[in-house]
């Protein structure tokens, strides 16, 4: 990757060491009059709540007998990935001068299912990103692997982080 002017506030350069906490609570609203007494028994239903923030309607994946209408873990896993990556690419685009007028991210993940467990294997994200007519297209797209190196959440897992990512002039 070639250098970049910090033209902007760095968070890098204020904040060297830091340990940040985070606190959640679940919880399961799915006891059908029963609770847990058979697999299919009980509802996989929840709350998951953050202090001071919306509640957000969980439940398993339909494969799992969950409500497909609600979040489930996998979607929380590749939303944060996806979320979090957007977050730096817009940081690292101040910093450089690159004017990112609009952003979206279709992604997608791998769920492999073996000797009755199961793990993420591989995400892909695919950012179409629209910056403005001056702002340097070769750039722009150099700062989505520089944000990748960044993300606190693709840091924090053990599977591949894969980008496809499409660049547009306004």
């Amino acid at each position: 990757m070639r250098e970049y002017a910090i033209r902007n506030f760095s968070f890098q350069n204020q904040i060297t060491m830091s340990i940040h906490h985070f606190k959640g609570h679940i919880e399961w609203t799915g006891n059908n009059g029963n609770g847990t007494t058979a697999y299919d028994a009980y509802s996989r239903d929840h709350l998951i709540k953050s202090p001071g923030k919306i509640e957000i309607l969980g439940s398993a994946d339909p494969a799992f007998l969950g409500d497909g209408t609600r979040i489930n873990p996998e979607d929380s896993l590749l939303n944060a990935l996806s979320a979090c990556h957007m977050l730096w690419y817009f940081h690292l685009c101040a910093d450089a001068g690159v004017n990112v007028i609009e952003y979206t991210d279709s992604y997608s993940g791998t769920l492999t299912i073996e000797n009755g467990s199961g793990k993420i294997t591989e995400v892909t994200l695919n950012p179409i990103v629209t910056i403005s007519s001056e702002s340097d297209e070769a750039l722009a797209l150099e700062l989505h692997h520089k944000a990748n190196e960044k993300c606190f959440i693709a840091n924090s897992v053990n599977f591949p982080v894969k980008h496809s990512v499409g660049i547009k002039k306004a």
